[in-house]
């Protein structure tokens, strides 16, 4: 007899990539080489400067210890100057941030903070697919706003303030958006808030990308700075080449903090000091440094639209951040038809739309997170 298992389990799945990349590795152990434009991981390095201070602090005596629910004070504060060197929004770094192991525990900790089972969350068509294995594995009722192309990839406000129904507990927002690149606008961060204040609920901003192929990097939290309605969760991962470390944070009120924090400091012991120290210093860093991570991403867009085209795909030029949203030649039924078509014929793996919900099943999403020459090969392979 087998042992039982929960019954969450039967309202998720293994995380896509968790699956896929197993087996894209098996099809290289078989002998073929295969190229890479699936997962936003990235494969530049931190600044050398962060390293160096990593390893310093490992050998700091207490560097082992368990650290704050909260994180360093020296932590707080880089982010808190930085969000008021990127985004001009001021942070109190005692009360107003928390630092986290990464997005994807905030989206939990957030979620189990502020959402009873049986409340209702709103999350975009087509979304980062954590928000809705959070809400599945906590049975959070899930509904979604649809995100089209025919409107820039942007909210219909109408849409959204029909489904905020007394149920409706909290909004999921990611702007500039994954996976399509569109980016926000205060215009629609003003239009959020205000129904939020309306609805009294939450608006959550997951903003890993501002700083990826974008001139002008912008926060939710700039709409009237911190409020009870409104949280930003943002990221090191991918402006910072750092996401094995596990580095992000959560900005909003004390009253909004510390309820996550009663959540989280259940769940871990703080976070490595050297980490946090390594954090601070890549926090610190001029703009010379987003400048030529952008130079980078810059050549390899080039190239990845490149490929675009010889595949027939279609896609938009204004989109930013760490990926290529491109729509699929007419001849194939689905993304993921696709995707396996160029995984099988060319040894080419991309990630199809639909991953991220049935608004993306006519698309697929090129990663920048491979070298020029291998996005080269690419292209010449299709």
């Amino acid at each position: 007899m087998a042992i039982r298992i929960a019954n969450r389990l039967s309202q998720v799945e293994e995380y896509y990539f968790s699956k896929k990349l197993a087996e894209v590795e098996s099809l290289k152990q078989a002998g073929a080489d295969i190229i890479n434009l699936g997962i936003g991981s990235p494969d530049m390095p931190p600044h050398p400067d962060v390293k160096t201070e990593l390893v310093h602090a490992c050998d700091q005596t207490g560097s082992n210890h368990y650290q704050s629910y909260r994180g360093l004070e020296s932590f707080r504060r880089a982010i808190a100057n930085w969000y008021k060197s990127i985004y001009e929004v001021q942070l109190n770094p005692a009360t107003q941030i928390l630092p986290l192991m990464g997005s994807k525990e905030g989206i939990m900790h957030v979620s189990m903070a502020f959402c009873n089972p049986g409340d209702t969350v709103l999350v975009p068509n087509p979304c980062y697919p954590a928000y809705l294995s959070a809400s599945k594995l906590l049975n959070i009722n899930l509904k979604f706003y649809h995100l089209k192309e025919e409107n820039n990839w942007l909210p219909d406000m109408d849409e959204i303030e029909s489904l905020c129904d007394e149920s409706c507990r909290m909004i999921w927002t990611n702007y500039p958006h994954m996976p399509t690149g569109a980016n926000g606008n205060m215009d629609v961060f003003r239009q959020l808030v205000e129904l939020a204040k309306k609805k009294n609920i939450l608006i959550v901003n997951d903003n890993p990308y501002s700083l990826i192929l974008n001139d002008k990097p912008e926060s939710l939290l700039q709409v009237e700075g911190v409020s009870e309605y409104v949280l930003e969760m943002n990221s090191l991962s991918k402006s910072h080449n750092m996401a094995g470390f596990r580095v992000g944070m959560l900005c909003g009120s004390e009253k909004n903090i510390n309820h996550v924090l009663k959540v989280k400091s259940n769940f871990d012991s703080g976070m490595y000091k050297p980490i946090q120290i390594a954090a601070s210093k890549a926090l610190a860093l001029d703009s010379d440094w987003y400048q030529e991570l952008n130079n980078s991403y810059q050549k390899r867009r080039a190239l990845v639209w490149k490929l675009a085209d010889k595949l027939n795909c279609q896609y938009k030029k204004d989109s930013v951040g760490l990926f290529v949203w491109a729509r699929i030649p007419d001849q194939f039924d689905s993304g993921e038809s696709f995707s396996d078509h160029l995984l099988y014929q060319k040894s080419v793996f991309a990630t199809p739309g639909i991953v991220f919900g049935q608004e993306g099943k006519k698309y697929i999403r090129f990663s920048l997170c491979a070298t020029e020459e291998s996005i080269q090969q690419a292209i010449n392979r299709c």
